[in-house]
């Protein structure tokens, strides 16, 4: 499971490509994700983390403490 999201759990869903004829086949959906590097001042040390551009935005808006935290919580090593 490499295309995991760390932050939300986001991950590939199928679904169908539609041709112009209507025959679907199917198809994955995976989600935009980013490998990034955060500086974690608590710790004093960098943390890369795969994330989508969704967690990135959700980083940016509650802190990235807050976030390690939540995931510790749910019990990811970090």
């Amino acid at each position: 499971m490499a295309r995991v999201c760390q932050v939300t759990g986001k991950k590939p869903i199928g679904g169908h490509s539609v041709s112009h004829s209507n025959i679907k086949t199917k198809r994955r959906f995976l989600p935009n994700l980013q490998t990034k590097r955060f500086y974690f001042a608590e710790e004093d040390r960098w943390v890369t983390i795969k994330l989508s551009t969704d967690a990135i935005r959700t980083i940016n808006k509650n802190g990235l403490a807050t976030v390690i935290k939540e995931m510790r919580a749910a019990g990811a090593k970090i």
